[in-house]
């Protein structure tokens, strides 16, 4: 599949994170459309492991159930001067560069969203859709995001760090644990105090990496919104998700991704039923964020609300399906989205390297490092 190594753009998507398989899922949707458009496209799956491997363009989710589909090629990435994906070097054969010049990034969670990969292709010079290194890391980090929404102003729950010496919150039960570094509502749970709280940090292992802990209000329902910034700032449509079990504590995972094609087939009202004073104080929250968070390519915000109170809960770098369902008004095209996407990604890159300023100066001055060291 590296014969001739010859296209133009590309679709990223897996990677060892829990949203591997919603990643997959993103991913396919995002190539087929491609493929129907354009000419020279391909796909890199990035296995559970850390692999990179070109799967065929039709290629259907079934087919990953057993790792790497059939037919597939493997290929490498390499950082530096002559950095990206290189193949086709089997039975001593020279390896042959992957001449693409932008992915779209389906890599929701772990490393695929946490900047890791935007760190590595940006060292590899490879162009790519959705956030840079900063924004990535800090919508990963719950702790670290809450703070930010909190110094801006905005309205957010009050959240802590709990560790297994927590011996008082400044906030009443019952509680909500999160995982501070994920997403997706996997490893989220509801317990009723503190002491349940602790005792759950040893037995969730998607906590072992930092908990925040949050009040659990039963009385709030969750509402979202997606922005994209290319060609200009754009938001979409108001989604309110619906839990397929009524009496379900938190949306979950199932409610998101259970129904055969990731988000867009999750249930929801859209665009959703609210006051028109508590959607005008959401989208100016979602545009405010955008600034704070560095928002690149399409991202969701996720708020939680009753009638008469409004909270910043996250952002979602790369949201499940890259929200496509949610531009409804006016509709955009799945094809119009990734087109844009990729656009932005050739031509406002997320980061370039400098090394400006090195002049050697210092090093002239320096004199024997031994000597220093004595």
């Amino acid at each position: 599949m590296v014969e001739g190594c010859s296209v133009s753009s590309g679709v990223l998507f897996g990677g060892p994170t829990p949203e591997h398989d919603i990643s997959i899922l993103t991913g396919l949707q995002a190539l087929r459309e491609l493929s129907r458009t354009e000419s020279d496209v391909c796909g890199i799956y990035w296995t559970k492991t850390g692999s990179y491997f070109l799967v065929a363009n039709d290629v259907e989710a079934e087919a990953f159930l057993d790792g790497v589909p059939k037919g597939s090629s493997e290929v490498t990435l390499r950082l530096g001067e002559d950095g990206g994906f290189y193949g086709g070097g089997g039975r001593l054969g020279r390896e042959r560069r992957l001449d693409v010049d932008a992915l779209v990034l389906a890599t929701h969670g772990g490393p695929g969203e946490d900047g890791t990969l935007q760190g590595a292709l940006d060292l590899a010079g490879l162009a790519y859709s959705g956030p840079s290194v900063a924004g990535a890391a800090l919508g990963m980090d719950k702790w670290a995001f809450g703070a930010v929404v909190a110094q801006a102003g905005l309205t957010t729950l009050p959240r802590a760090l709990l560790a297994p010496e927590t011996q008082s919150l400044p906030f009443a039960g019952p509680y909500i644990l999160k995982p501070r570094f994920g997403g997706s509502s996997i490893g989220i749970e509801v317990v009723a105090d503190l002491a349940t709280a602790r005792g759950r940090l040893a037995a969730n292992g998607h906590l072992a990496l930092g908990c925040v802990i949050e009040p659990y209000r039963e009385d709030l329902h969750d509402l979202q919104i997606a922005v994209r910034s290319f060609p200009a700032l754009e938001l979409s449509a108001i989604e309110r998700p619906l839990r397929r079990t009524a009496n379900a504590e938190i949306l979950n995972y199932r409610d998101k991704y259970v129904g055969g094609e990731g988000m867009v087939s999750a249930p929801r009202e859209l665009p959703a039923v609210i006051a028109h004073d508590q959607a005008a104080q959401l989208i100016e929250c979602a545009r405010v964020l955008t600034e704070l968070c560095s928002v690149r390519g399409v991202a969701r915000v996720d708020f939680l609300a009753n009638e008469r109170e409004l909270y910043v809960n996250e952002i979602n770098t790369i949201p499940g399906s890259l929200a496509k369902y949610l531009f409804v008004d006016p509709p955009l095209a799945f094809s119009e989205l990734l087109r844009d996407l990729l656009r932005e990604a050739r031509e406002r890159p997320a980061h370039r390297y400098s090394a400006a300023g090195a002049d050697g100066l210092v090093l002239r001055s320096a004199g024997a490092i031994a000597a220093k060291l004595a």
